[in-house]
């Protein structure tokens, strides 16, 4: 699947000097009708160009607590360019939708028929999000994902196994259990055995890959669909730092010790910084609303290419000259599509 992989033999800039660059722009959105139909996500626009194929570019919007926050410079590049990695690296673990790769922000996959649910796996006690496993643990829950956890456990500390903790998908992400899926419609019993099953296999594989790298993947969220043929299909994005929480393996026990939090290199950083800043998640209109500077936004920009970095041991290239990321897009889906 040559097709994955961008032309890397253009010329090219450091990504330090490019993340710091005034001379490149944070991609907010695209607009090209001649695509199709448009859907525009959070991070993602989405056109459904007919013959089965959808195009989904991956933009520089940051998004966090269902908010959002502005453009982080190169953040759309790393979140596809990452991504297109691990589907090569969990083809043999699960079929996935991916047919090209044309652009640096972009992938061509197939069409499939979405599954109505999120699919949650998580291996520590953490997150910042009112849906997240330790919120929800402070305020005095204790079933998880079809297990009782025990009092007393702290942020950050590992679970006894992976747990799955699905969401609903419509409007608001709300939890919801494996019985309550099945019991409702949402997935049949035996599909709902075969997503969990390779839900699990595909965080394996992602936790073996992170750990060769002193990378811990803590949790994740896949989204599955069926392809034409029925067969269930991993689609939307794969570990990417937007999907997955990363903390640094080696730099974990002595943090948590000193009462710090993990070393990460994902979107919780951002959340973190949010709420250092006076943000307040369950109650977004109260607290302070911190503006993101050209400074945070370089940060932001790096934490992301040096997850790339660490991940696929191999060093994140922009292509030199590029003025407007948008107008490169639309250069190479032209000449993609003929």
């Amino acid at each position: 699947m040559g097709e994955l992989t961008p032309d890397n033999n253009r010329s090219h800039k450091r990504p330090s000097d490019v993340a710091r660059s005034e001379m490149i722009e944070g991609l907010e959105g695209t607009n090209f009708s001649w695509l199709g139909d448009k859907y525009e996500g959070k991070v993602r626009d989405v056109y459904n160009c007919g013959r089965g194929e959808v195009v989904l570019i991956s933009t520089d919007r940051q998004s966090a607590f269902d908010k959002s926050w502005g453009v982080i410079p190169l953040k759309g590049q790393v979140l596809t360019q990452i991504s297109a990695w691990w589907f090569e690296k969990v083809a043999d673990v699960v079929n996935h939708h991916v047919i090209a790769n044309p652009d640096p922000n972009v992938l061509v996959v197939n069409k499939l028929d979405m599954l109505p649910v999120e699919v949650v796996v998580r291996s520590y006690l953490t997150g910042s999000t009112q849906t997240s496993i330790w919120v929800n643990y402070e305020k005095g829950e204790r079933k998880f994902g079809g297990i009782t956890l025990p009092d007393g456990m702290k942020k950050n500390d590992p679970l006894p196994t992976a747990l799955i903790t699905p969401t609903t998908k419509s409007g608001e992400d709300v939890p919801i259990t494996g019985e309550e899926i099945v019991r409702s419609g949402l997935v049949s019993k035996g599909l709902w055995e075969e997503v969990t099953e390779t839900a699990l296999r595909l965080f394996r594989r992602g936790q073996e890959i992170a750990a060769q790298n002193n990378l811990i993947l803590v949790d994740t969220k896949y989204e599955f669909g069926l392809d034409n043929n029925g067969r269930l299909t991993v689609g939307d994005e794969v570990h990417t730092p937007d999907s997955s929480r990363f903390w640094v393996a080696d730099t974990l026990e002595k943090r948590t010790s000193a009462g710090l939090p993990p070393e990460s290199l994902d979107k919780e950083f951002f959340r973190g910084w949010l709420i250092q800043q006076g943000f307040v998640p369950s109650d977004p209109s109260s607290g302070a609303q911190p503006v993101i500077t050209p400074e945070v936004q370089t940060m932001l920009s790096q934490k992301y290419i040096d997850l790339y970095q660490r991940v696929t041991r191999q060093k994140f290239v922009v292509e030199a000259g590029v003025s407007s990321v948008a107008a490169r897009i639309e250069r190479n889906l032209r000449a993609y599509f003929g």
